[in-house]
């Protein structure tokens, strides 16, 4: 359990850096998860949603049954920077709402704090309401594994991905400590300990 004031912590890092096997590893010592990737899945099945996807991308994004499909979205909004400007403009305020309901919830609930688990963390501005980021960094090779392996990405997705966000040095150069996630799950939690103590937290 981690003894400290409340903490909102940001993840920052690259595709298949392992933020969210950290995530889990600050679950572990009283942390509440805001998984930003869990939340923008359940936005786009908000039946209003739909409606707004076609009039920003066009019926294109929408399965047979008319429901989001989100590899087609992953299309058309990795393709053209001002459709994913407009899909960020439907999910994001509403992931904010949520968010922020959750935060309030895991405050009065007595939680260690709030892991805020955001691809977009800096793009998006969500870096504001964090007292603190960390950066969760593995070498390229290995993120390339992994997103193979876990999401069947050729390494060309993984490129055209990483481009629509901000560079790693820049996302790391804005967080305020480092974890490596290149090692097994005991090494991953020492990490995450010096990365609170480092921040000025306790943990044990």
């Amino acid at each position: 359990m981690v003894q400290s004031p409340f903490l909102i912590l940001g993840l920052a890092g690259g595709i298949g850096s392992g933020k969210s096997a950290v995530a889990a590893v600050l679950a572990e010592m009283g942390f509440v998860v805001s998984d930003s990737d869990a939340g923008a899945r359940a936005v786009l099945e908000l039946p209003e949603v739909a409606a707004e996807l076609v009039a920003a991308l066009g019926p294109g994004v929408l399965d047979p049954q008319g429901r989001p499909d989100r590899r087609a979205i992953a299309d058309a909004v990795f393709a053209d920077a001002t459709k994913r400007k407009a899909l960020e403009a439907i999910v994001h305020p509403r992931l904010h709402e949520q968010r922020a309901g959750l935060i309030e919830h895991a405050r009065s609930s007595g939680a260690a704090g709030v892991v805020i688990d955001a691809p977009l963390l800096f793009e998006a501005g969500v870096d504001a309401q964090c007292d603190a980021v960390l950066y969760v960094d593995a070498p390229r090779d290995l993120r390339l594994q992994r997103v193979q392996e876990a999401r069947g990405w050729s390494e060309d997705e993984l490129d055209r991905r990483e481009a629509a966000q901000w560079p790693l040095d820049q996302k790391r150069r804005r967080s305020h400590a480092v974890v490596v996630n290149n090692g097994d799950l005991d090494a991953l939690r020492r990490q995450v300990a010096r990365a609170l103590a480092a921040l000025g937290t306790k943990s044990g």
